[in-house]
């Protein structure tokens, strides 16, 4: 098997291909479902669903994401990307690879459980986040979905470990964009014109204050990694433009972050302001009941005691069935998004052998 896996994710990880269109993967994925006596669907564009029907009145799913980043690939490995520019840089070739060994090891037993298995392999995690699409295409309804489990290769654990953390794991998360437009003049008669560049920073400060003031046993963040505007040294801009994300673990406080976003604004009335905030994604929030069966079945299951701020969008199918997501340690510290990211593909065996066991004690 683990040769088998290697080379799934090998030849994945040369093709990397971004967002929802994924032409190449999705013909890569199909092939190697080839002779497996599962149904296959789509319900979105190259998406792949797998379905081992059991004739059982419940099933229980299993999901993969598929997509990859635009990043340029730093490794020298020889079967690095293909794809000028494109990188499986967050680990969903090794995803996709675990979620196709698991099929081929289900293919030999499915007809022994008392369920039926669904596979998904699912576009655009990255962005704009095919989940959400999935779901609204009723692929847990179809296919009458219990629960549902996914895994995310996780840098800072242990070679092969595997974790997961009961509640809140991920956080909710939104992009921020905020347009503040003033009125230009030169520097020399900066009083004539309204300085879009300074009511920016101020306003950023604030937001940063406010922040820094809520309780900290609220996990939550309000950050900023772009700021533009002007065009010379010497003539007040009248445009500023500012790119930021927020998160939280409790919707509370994110909407409270998102109402400051319009409230701190009001102090400068003599700007215009425009806000774009995506909708972004739900909390990855575990099933506590479930978790308590999985750490029952995988002794070696590690309980996190502490959540992490990046966000998934595994979240979405948690907000229609029970859920647990899973953490699986490479061991390599090389953080997610890096364009040396890379790791053994033996702790996919890992993942394999956890999932057979979740299936079978359904």
């Amino acid at each position: 098997m683990l040769e088998k896996v290697r080379k799934y994710r090998r030849d994945l990880h040369q093709i990397p291909e971004l967002e929802l269109v994924l032409p190449k993967t999705k013909q890569y994925i199909l092939q190697a479902l080839d002779g497996l006596d599962c149904q296959i669907e789509s319900l979105i564009e190259s998406a792949v669903v797998a379905y081992f029907d059991n004739q059982k009145p419940i099933t229980i799913a299993f999901r993969s994401d598929m997509d990859a980043l635009p990043v340029k690939e730093m490794t020298e490995v020889p079967f690095k990307s293909g794809h000028e520019g494109c990188m499986h840089a967050c680990g969903h070739d090794g995803h996709m690879a675990l979620l196709l060994g698991f099929a081929q090891e289900l293919n030999t037993f499915y007809k022994e459980l008392s369920c039926n298995v669904l596979l998904i392999f699912q576009p655009g995690e990255e962005s704009p986040g095919g989940a959400k699409l999935l779901c609204q295409q009723g692929i847990l309804e179809k296919y009458k979905v219990k629960e549902i489990y996914g895994t995310h290769l996780w840098p800072f654990l242990p070679t092969g470990q595997i974790a997961t953390i009961p509640g809140p794991m991920m956080a909710r998360s939104s992009e921020v964009n905020i347009d503040i437009f003033g009125k230009t003049s030169h520097a020399a008669k900066y009083k004539e014109g309204i300085d879009a560049l300074e009511i920016g920073a101020r306003y950023l400060l604030d937001l940063y204050q406010m922040e820094s003031q809520i309780d900290p046993k609220y996990a939550r963040l309000l950050r900023f990694g772009r700021i533009e505007s002007g065009t010379v040294r010497n003539v007040v801009s009248d445009h500023c433009h500012l790119e930021g994300t927020m998160r939280s673990l409790d919707e509370d406080i994110y909407q409270y972050l998102k109402e400051q976003l319009y409230s701190c604004a009001k102090a400068y009335q003599e700007a215009r302001f425009e806000f774009s905030i995506s909708e972004g994604y739900p909390v990855v929030f575990n099933d506590k009941k479930l978790v308590r069966k999985v750490h029952t079945i995988l002794d070696s299951l590690l309980i996190l005691d502490t959540h992490e701020m990046i966000s998934e969008d595994f979240s979405w199918y948690q907000q229609y069935v029970p859920g647990v997501f899973f953490f699986l340690g490479t061991g390599t510290n090389i953080p997610l998004h890096n364009s040396h990211f890379d790791f053994d593909e033996e702790i996919l065996l890992q993942g394999i052998q956890a999932y057979i066991q979740i299936v079978k004690n359904a």
